[in-house]
Formats: C-alpha cells, sequence, structure tokens
C-alpha cells in the first residue's frame, strides 16, 4: 500500500511517525513539500518517504491520500487534483464536509473523516472517523483507538472537544510555570505536572466505564485541599465557561 499526504503539519506529521513505528504493512509514503523543515525531517527519519512538490503526484501515486492542509487551502487545491476510483481518501480538516468533499473531488472514492492528534506519534489516544469505514478502522486501531461515529451531525461533537487540546497544554503551563515562580526548577517543575495529569488520566481510563463524578467525589475529602480547588473553581465559572467555548466551536463547525 502507498500512502500520501497533502499537508504536512503537526497532525500529518504525527499521523506518519505514528504509521513508520506500526506494523501497518506500506511501500512508500509521498509527502508534500509545503512545510519544508517537517517534510525533511520526517525523510531523515524515515527511510520509505518521498517528498514531493506536486500535489496531483501525490495523489497519482497513492492508494489512500490523507488530506491534512486547512480549511481555507483545502477549499483551494482539493477541486483542481484528479482522483481515481478505486482510492480511499481520509480528510483531517476540520470544517469541511463529507458533502462538501464530494463536490470537490468528484470522483466517486471512499471519503472518511478522521480526527487524530498529536499522540498518535506514540501510538496513542483515540481516533473519532466517519462513516464507519473497515478498512480505516483497522488502519488506525494500529495507531490508536479508532472511534467509529455513524453520521457527521454527531461527529462535529467530537471535532468540538477536539479543539480544547491547547487549553489543556496551556493547563500545564501555567501550573508548571506557578512552580518555577516559588523556586522549582522548570525540569523538575515540568517533569511533576506533566506526570500528574498523566497518572490521573490514565486512573480516569482505568474507571471511564463508571460516571466520571464517582472520580471528582473520590479525589476530595471535607475540608480538604481538592474541595477547596473545585470549589473556588467552580465559583468562578471556569466549567461554565468550559462549555461556552465548547459550545462556540460547535457552532463554528455547524457554520
Amino acid at each position: 500500500m502507498k500512502l500520501g499526504f497533502i499537508g504536512t503539519g503537526k497532525i500529518a506529521s504525527s499521523v506518519i511517525t505514528g504509521v513508520c513505528g506500526s506494523s501497518i504493512k506500506y511501500s512508500k509514503i509521498f509527502i508534500s513539500f509545503r512545510n519544508n523543515k517537517i517534510a525533511k525531517g520526517l525523510k531523515k527519519k524515515f527511510k520509505k518517504i518521498s517528498i514531493e512538490k506536486d500535489n496531483q503526484k501525490i495523489v497519482d501515486n497513492s492508494n489512500w491520500i490523507f488530506l491534512a492542509v486547512t480549511p481555507t487551502v483545502g477549499e483551494k487545491i482539493i477541486k483542481k487534483l484528479k482522483f481515481k476510483s478505486n482510492q480511499t481518501v481520509v480528510s483531517f480538516i476540520s470544517t469541511i464536509t463529507i458533502p462538501e468533499l464530494k463536490k470537490m473531488i468528484k470522483t466517486k472514492v471512499d471519503i472518511v473523516r478522521a480526527i487524530p492528534l498529536p499522540p498518535i506519534s506514540l501510538k496513542k489516544g483515540p481516533v473519532p472517523i466517519c462513516p464507519p469505514n473497515k478498512k480505516v478502522k483497522n488502519f488506525f486501531d494500529k495507531i490508536g483507538s479508532t472511534v467509529q461515529i455513524k453520521n457527521e451531525k454527531l461527529s462535529i461533537n467530537f471535532w468540538s472537544t477536539s479543539g480544547m487540546m491547547a487549553s489543556y497544554y496551556e493547563l500545564l503551563k501555567v501550573m508548571s510555570g506557578w512552580l518555577v515562580k516559588r523556586g522549582i526548577k522548570r525540569s523538575d517543575a515540568q517533569k511533576y505536572i506533566t506526570t500528574l495529569f498523566l497518572a490521573l488520566s490514565e486512573d480516569a481510563v482505568v474507571n471511564s466505564k463508571k460516571d466520571l463524578k464517582y472520580l471528582v467525589k473520590e479525589s476530595q475529602t471535607p475540608k480538604g485541599l481538592n474541595e477547596q480547588g473545585l470549589k473556588e473553581m467552580n465559583k468562578k465559572g471556569v466549567y461554565k465557561s468550559l462549555i461556552k467555548t465548547l459550545n462556540s466551536i460547535h457552532k463554528r463547525l455547524n457554520k
């Protein structure tokens, strides 16, 4: 199987890194020249990568094509490309719907939208796909955990929550910075905060079949530090603000 990536940003790079370290069988990966630094870094690291300046050449040489560009770029370039009916197209583009992709591509190909995130490079994390597709599911199961979504309206909810990734990293940054200002070495502060939240996340995954309010309750003791933290965050409307932000992102995705 030959894979082609149009766009070589963070997500494409993460997926390629995951693929190259997995059991997925592929003979070649064609990537675009769009981000020169990332493209050259991938080629240097992995043997079966070829950098192409012409996007059409990527399409011509690949069985599967991954669209990993911004919506603005996608609207400009996809309609100019010529696809073949036996190809599979996997789109990582957040705001271009499947009906819109069909109009742009014209040829009747298998089209699946997917939402991989950077941890896919470590072969970790969920990958929502829509519509359900056995081949694409098997592919992403080798580098993550595939979640199949029946229709695009439901998938928008997952796109919305994926928009909170930078906010999560900002939380880690702020807490690490708080420790640094109090005399902790940055390396120690960042190691503590990141491993703390990793452990909390792993515990949450283990208990994910339970209602998550169980973890909220169990992590507090009467008049304890966690009870204080939660009460103050609630009083300041932090979690209501989170819901408002998710609603705002969801509205944008719904156009």
